[in-house]
């Protein structure tokens, strides 16, 4: 059974969100400040995590950054799209406003839970995208491509990440272990040739550029 923690102080929306969750067949944990859901994560490992911003203790972007390798979507009121943004940059890999339709937030679970296993499989696909991390061979529509390591390296953290946008100074950091020489200067070049051979037996564009803050892979439209 896949646990999410719910990380806000408000008691009525925490307990309406573990009512939805439970009803799901999620199992569900509670936190009601920021310094109580960082001493759970030091003994615990939820699934995802829906954090609030207007915490007791430490407050959510204080949190954000403690947290490593866990989908979390931020749940908050504030609206504002510049905080949206610095959220997404800081490793939040979604954000719903309050109020918000619980529908649409268990969609937005859905996501992230789907991509978590997506990560963790030695086979990555997406469309007509398909990554054998065992052997390395990447294929679009059947038929083999040829990448360099920095490519490689691009490509795998975009599969790993279907849904979420990955910002330049993320994916050079993600990918340093493998492409040290990989600069923000020579990302993009790196990028636009990649771009190119999944494009050339696929004729789409499998990678979309969001201004001002990253890359992520297209939805088919």
């Amino acid at each position: 059974m896949k646990t999410i923690l719910i990380v806000d102080d408000d008691v009525s929306i925490g307990n309406m969100l573990e009512e939805v969750l439970s009803r799901e067949g999620y199992s569900v944990a509670r936190a009601y400040s920021g310094t109580e859901a960082f001493l759970y994560l030091k003994n615990q490992t939820p699934d995802l995590i829906l954090l609030d911003l207007m915490l007791p203790g430490l407050n959510g972007e204080e949190l954000l950054p403690q947290i490593k390798n866990l989908p979390v979507i931020i749940v908050s009121a504030k609206a504002d799209v510049c905080g949206k943004v610095e959220l997404l940059r800081g490793g939040a890999a979604d954000y719903i406003t309050k109020p918000f339709d619980t529908q649409e937030l268990l969609a937005r679970i859905e996501v992230q839970m789907r991509t978590k296993v997506s990560a963790c499989s030695s086979v990555l696909r997406f469309d007509g995208i398909q990554m054998d991390l065992l052997s390395h061979c990447v294929s679009v529509n059947g038929i083999p491509i040829h990448l360099t390591k920095t490519e490689y390296a691009i490509l795998k953290l975009l599969l790993q990440n279907p849904s979420q946008v990955i910002t330049k100074s993320v994916m050079l950091e993600e990918i340093s272990a493998d492409t040290p020489d990989c600069v923000e200067t020579s990302l993009k070049v790196h990028i636009s040739n990649l771009r190119r051979k999944l494009k050339e037996d696929s004729d789409r564009d499998y990678i979309e550029s969001v201004w001002g803050i990253g890359f992520k892979l297209r939805e088919d439209s």
